[in-house]
């Protein structure tokens, strides 16, 4: 079965930083330590402008995705971290290879 593949652009509204970072941060090692179907989330910022980051997550299957959007870790990500950003952009794959 293909895996379920989520990337988020982000931009942080610039004096947020810090603060979003630390919740984003918290968000990504609870999915990978305690979420059975999160495969891999890793989070990138751009070494040129801190500001823009993004997430590359991978999951068992879309269920798993779904049950990561239920975790108490994520809904208070969204809660407190999203009101942070200027922008957010998500695209949904699936991967194929390997």
């Amino acid at each position: 079965m293909s895996k379920f593949v989520l990337t988020v652009g982000l931009v942080v509204k610039p004096d947020q930083v810090d603060r979003f970072m630390s919740m984003l941060l918290e968000n990504a090692r609870a999915a990978r330590e305690t979420e059975p179907g999160c495969r891999q989330f890793d989070v990138l910022v751009d070494p040129k402008e801190r500001t823009r980051v993004m997430l590359y997550e991978v999951y068992e299957d879309e269920a798993a995705f779904q049950a990561h959007q239920q975790t108490p870790h994520f809904k208070r990500y969204v809660a407190d971290g999203i009101p942070l950003l200027q922008s957010r952009d998500r695209f949904f794959f699936r991967r194929v290879s390997p």
